[in-house]
């Protein structure tokens, strides 16, 4: 009877734990629809592919604070995705999520990195693109599954890059 009770009660702990996390992420959610703008909506065409890589959409986060990921609709979600710089934009094409559109014109600079969103990976294992959404500026995070092709993305996207 006592292990009963026992198993019991840390399996409420468990979800007690489950629910107060849900209970932030919606909170975070709330908070950060509350400051930033709309994202935009991918356009009906989005122009002439200049690169193409796949790999992991790892997140999108505030400014220069690599942990804070942005909770606003699905944009937190990880996912299986393509990455694509067209003449007008970055498009992330996710699997199992709406896409993430980066007009040209709001793109700020790209870099590799360590970390984004909670995720660490070695030196330089994830591409970041650094862009504007209204007055904020947010880091959008991608690891590739050829990572050889990060300097190509971070020439393009750079000041006097051909994007």
């Amino acid at each position: 009877m006592s292990r009963v009770l026992l198993s019991l009660a840390v399996f409420a702990v468990f979800a007690l734990i489950v629910f107060g996390m849900w209970r932030g992420w919606k909170a975070r959610a709330r908070r950060q629809a509350a400051f930033l703008a709309e994202f935009p909506a991918p356009p009906a065409s989005t122009g002439t592919t200049m690169l193409e890589t796949t790999g992991v959409y790892v997140g999108t986060t505030l400014g220069d604070d690599w942990q804070d990921r942005v909770a606003v609709g699905d944009v937190g979600h990880r996912a299986e995705a393509t990455l694509r710089l067209t003449d007008t934009g970055v498009l992330v094409e996710r699997t199992g999520a709406s896409p993430l559109w980066i007009p040209v014109a709001d793109v700020e600079g790209a870099r590799t990195a360590r970390g984004l969103a909670g995720k660490v990976m070695t030196a330089d294992g994830l591409l970041v693109v650094r862009w504007r959404l209204g007055d904020r500026v947010l880091d959008t995070g991608f690891r590739g599954d050829d990572k050889d092709v990060y300097e190509q993305w971070v020439d393009a996207l750079n000041p006097g890059g051909t994007a």
